[in-house]
């Protein structure tokens, strides 16, 4: 479950600007380390610390050689990588050049087992002026 608490901000633009909005935010940013990560795929493998420490250095390694050379990468049920560099749009085909190309972006495509992990997360608003719900899921 995540659970979220109220904050309140003065909108400083727009048509509500000097208005008061208020907003969830996570009570805790907590996440997993990368030492975190490795000590429970040890746990759950055969491998030792070292190997899946070295796993994932390879993995991160071959992700970078192949977007380099604009290739996508297909990681099973966990997803796909690839790169994405949206073009501006021109009036004229000349004007379209290496200037018309924005910043490469790296695109995560999860599969469908983790989208269903996203999915079946429940939400809960810690909200002391308003009504507790929590969600039964996130597809609301």
């Amino acid at each position: 479950m995540i659970e979220f608490e109220v904050k309140q901000r003065r909108l400083t633009m727009g048509s509500r600007k000097g208005e008061t909005a208020y907003f969830a935010v996570p009570k805790s940013g907590s996440r997993m380390t990368n030492r975190m990560v490795i000590d429970r795929l040890a746990c759950e493998t055969s491998l030792s610390t070292g190997d899946v420490s070295k796993v994932l250095i390879g993995l991160s390694a071959t992700i970078c050689d192949a977007m380099l050379m604009g290739q996508s990468v297909e990681l099973g049920e966990l997803g796909s990588f690839r790169i994405s560099v949206p073009c501006r749009m021109m009036s004229e085909k000349k004007n379209v050049t290496e200037a018309s190309l924005k910043s490469p972006k790296i695109v995560f495509t999860p599969r469908a087992s983790m989208r269903a992990a996203v999915g079946a997360v429940k939400l809960s608003v810690d909200n002391p002026d308003g009504e507790r719900l929590v969600s039964e899921d996130t597809g609301r």
